[in-house]
């Protein structure tokens, strides 16, 4: 269930959200009215309205520890997108100091490759269903092309070099990918902020259960902030997953031309 509202877009999850929360609301909203026209009403207001603030406090450290989690991620995410893009953009420029059948060979590797990252991995990265045992075929086999080319002079010998190193950052970067991929909110986390969240509901309802107008605007504040927290964090909660997520933009800018 987690998993299929973080893959909304934005919009439906936004109206998925707020509309469970609304509900929620509503339901405490109308059970404590109820339980106070009933003779509860001097439990009630036994509690100090004094509690509202370490709840809330509480609440706002569980929500800043996870939107640092999700953003942290989201920044590590682009940072190795962007370096595996460099690495490969590198490769493509030091391959033409070798002859044209094999520049050309390893071009149509590196396609191959980025072709597969955008049509494959990444479908199966937003479901988290990738994993680091998966073998990049085409980048393996480039650097298997390139440690069999024998240099002439120094200047290939250097390109090959070259080469060599950066097909392993490629291949170290699509891993740490990867790897990033199947970072998410584990549902206990999910669990304590929600928790956390009904009790600032159920305590709201209860402070002002002697003024059902006030009750209903009090929790709809509430209900209302709470709901964007959780809308915030969700939308970021995979760094490949969702609306907002990390796209593989900077392969194909580096992909190398067709002939």
């Amino acid at each position: 269930m987690l998993e299929w509202v973080e893959r909304q877009p934005v919009p439906w999850m936004a109206l998925v959200i707020f509309g469970a929360t609304y509900l929620v609301a509503f339901g405490i909203l109308v059970v404590v009215t109820r339980q106070a026209a009933r003779g509860r009403l001097d439990v009630f207001k036994g509690l100090s309205a004094a509690m509202l603030s370490p709840l809330g406090t509480i609440f706002a450290l569980f929500g800043g520890f996870l939107a640092v989690q999700v953003w942290n991620d989201s920044q590590r995410a682009t940072e190795t997108v962007s370096r595996e893009a460099s690495a490969l953009r590198s490769i493509v420029i030091l391959a033409s100091s070798f002859p044209g059948p094999t520049e050309h060979q390893i071009d149509m590797l590196l396609r191959q490759q980025i072709q597969d990252a955008v049509t494959e991995e990444w479908p199966a990265m937003e479901r988290h269903r990738m994993t680091i045992v998966s073998i990049p075929g085409p980048l393996v086999e480039a650097l298997h092309l390139t440690l069999a080319q024998a240099p002439q002079g120094r200047g290939q010998f250097l390109a090959q070099e070259g080469m060599v190193r950066s097909l392993n950052e490629a291949l170290d970067a699509r891993r740490d990918r990867i790897i990033l991929s199947n970072s998410t909110v584990s549902g206990v986390k999910w669990a304590c902020l929600t928790l956390q969240a009904i009790l600032i509901l159920i305590a709201t309802a209860m402070v002002h259960s002697d003024n059902r107008a006030t009750a209903a605007v009090a929790t709809a504040i509430f209900a209302t902030a709470i709901a964007a927290s959780m809308l915030l964090i969700a939308a970021h909660a995979g760094p490949f997953t969702g609306q907002i997520s990390v796209g593989p933009d900077a392969l194909l800018q580096v992909m190398p031309r067709a002939p």
